[in-house]
């Protein structure tokens, strides 16, 4: 007997639909096969299956038992197989009606003991489920709150593949899982107001945040560049629902969804060591890496020249395009990665060169050879480079350490408000993703302005790039400012934004 039941594959962040066939007959000599390019995991969930269905209670007469997972061409992988394979054993061998799964989706690792154990992915295998108007979709309990996020769909959480059986058999009722979209404005614990001093850096951030830019800070030890990037994620707009939505496929994909919709903007920190795999993501299984964990949110490089040369030159393209396409021998997959870059680094290698109260050890040539780590390419594609100076004495015993984290919010929150208003029925949505002709459009410049920027081009030896970039910048500070045209004290702003182009830092 020939039965199908439908289940889902992974492809980046993405689900596709796959059906999975299970014919059992009594005659010729018991064996099983699986075919359908199914990896290592899948290949496994044979023994796991039987042994889960025995202690079940279930028992599955001897035959010869072929399952097929079509499309037969794609991979796939994982152990969300072990459910559909069981419960299309039982509907095979007449257990359980074949028209009681017809309709439904079904992802979860089986235990030995029979339990559901939750797999990665639910969430785009919701959404699949969704898409394709299935009657539900049957997971494991801490899958429950993820896939009760989706609307349209309805998820039920069985403990054990006999409770699952039942239910669809209708022996049993189950209640569906439904997480209510929560608040995403949930307020940031940190906040700029604990910062002491620092203020030109403050209002750099500020810009940065405005029109989501990229952004450096350079300066000794213990002036602040890492209090002051951890705060930048609490000047943000909140999260939309489908940015939210958006982020939390790639936290199910990755396994570091602990509950349902991820609320708050990312903010990522990988360390100075990691491989350029763990930065872009990749490996065997594929999996997303940290470009793509602080999608819509802040990727933050600590000690920028330390990292591989590798993994540095690996952000070129996420930082254009917004995602990244990963190609290997065995798998091709394109992870989002739209993420606003925050790094820091010291301005010589012993740290000191900037700051007046330690002596600098370092040489002319070790200085250009630290600085050389960082390529032209790579610092073409990052909007502000701020000089972030040691903190004094008198500014730290200031009782008051400027704005507050919510007065940047509001002031941030406008300025991203013009911007929605300006770009709408464009494929943008902030300044700093700005080309092509709208870019010229938005960002006209009088006499005055174009010969200031002319001038600071030719001295400052600056790419096409970096003009461009000077441009997105000078239109946030407009944006900021409330002007509808970009002055020249915005331009002289905006170049001073870059301090390595101009060797001061």
């Amino acid at each position: 007997m020939v039965v199908q039941l439908a289940c889902g594959a992974l492809e980046g962040v993405d689900a596709f639909r796959v059906d999975l066939e299970v014919d059992h007959t009594r005659k010729g000599v018991p064996s099983f096969v699986m075919v359908g390019l199914a990896e290592g995991a899948v290949r496994e969930s044979r023994e796991r299956v039987l042994k889960a269905l025995q202690n079940s209670g279930f028992r599955i007469p001897p035959g010869r038992i072929t399952v097929n997972l079509a499309p037969a061409d794609r991979r796939k992988e994982g152990s969300a197989y072990d459910l559909p394979l069981a419960l299309g054993l039982l509907a095979a061998a007449g257990i359980l009606p074949p028209e009681k799964i017809g309709g439904w989706f079904f992802a979860a690792e089986l235990s030995l003991d029979g339990r559901l154990k939750p797999v990665p992915g639910v969430l785009p295998l919701a959404i699949l489920a969704r898409n394709e108007k299935a009657r539900g979709i049957i997971v494991a309990p801490e899958n429950a709150a993820e896939a009760g996020i989706v609307e349209g769909v309805q998820a039920y959480a069985p403990q054990t593949l006999g409770e699952a059986a039942a239910f669809l058999d209708g022996r049993a009722e189950l209640e569906p899982s439904r997480s209510a979209p929560p608040a995403l404005d949930d307020p940031f614990p940190l906040d700029f107001s604990d910062v002491k001093g620092q203020e030109r850096a403050k209002r750099a951030i500020e810009i940065a945040a405005a029109g989501a830019h990229n952004i450096l800070l350079v300066g000794p030890p213990g002036s602040g560049k890492t209090m002051l990037a951890r705060r930048i994620p609490g000047i943000l707009p909140p999260l939309l629902f489908d940015e939210a939505l958006e982020v939390t496929k790639i936290y199910s994909v990755a396994r570091l969804l602990s509950g349902g919709l991820v609320r708050q903007r990312p903010f990522r920190a990988p360390h100075h060591s990691d491989s350029s795999v763990a930065i872009i993501g990749g490996g065997v299984p594929p999996h997303p890496g940290e470009v793509s964990l602080a999608h819509r949110g802040v990727l933050f490089l600590d000690e920028l020249p330390e990292f591989q040369r590798a993994a540095l030159e690996v952000l070129r393209q996420p930082l254009e395009q917004g995602s990244v396409s990963i190609s290997r021998s065995s798998y091709a997959v394109t992870y989002p990665a739209d993420f606003m870059l925050v790094a820091a680094m010291n301005p010589c290698p012993c740290g000191y060169s900037t700051d007046p109260r330690h002596e600098c050890t370092c040489s002319a040539n070790a200085i250009a050879r630290y600085r050389a780590r960082l390529s032209g390419p790579l610092l073409d594609r990052i909007d502000l480079h701020i000089e972030v100076p040691a903190v004094s004495y008198d500014e730290l015993r200031a009782q008051q350490g400027g704005p507050s984290s919510r007065e940047m919010r509001e002031r941030v929150l406008r300025a991203r408000r013009v911007q929605a208003r300006r770009y709408a029925g464009t494929p943008f949505r902030t300044n700093a993703d700005l080309g092509g002709a709208m870019l010229s459009e938005c960002c006209r410049l009088g006499r005055s302005e174009q010969d200031f920027l002319g001038k600071a081009v030719d001295a400052l030896a600056l790419s096409a790039r970096a003009y461009t970039r000077i441009l997105r910048v000078a239109r946030t500070i407009a944006d900021l400012e409330g002007e509808k045209d970009i002055s020249l004290p915005h331009i002289a702003e905006a170049v001073g934004c870059r301090a390595l182009d101009r060797g001061q830092a």
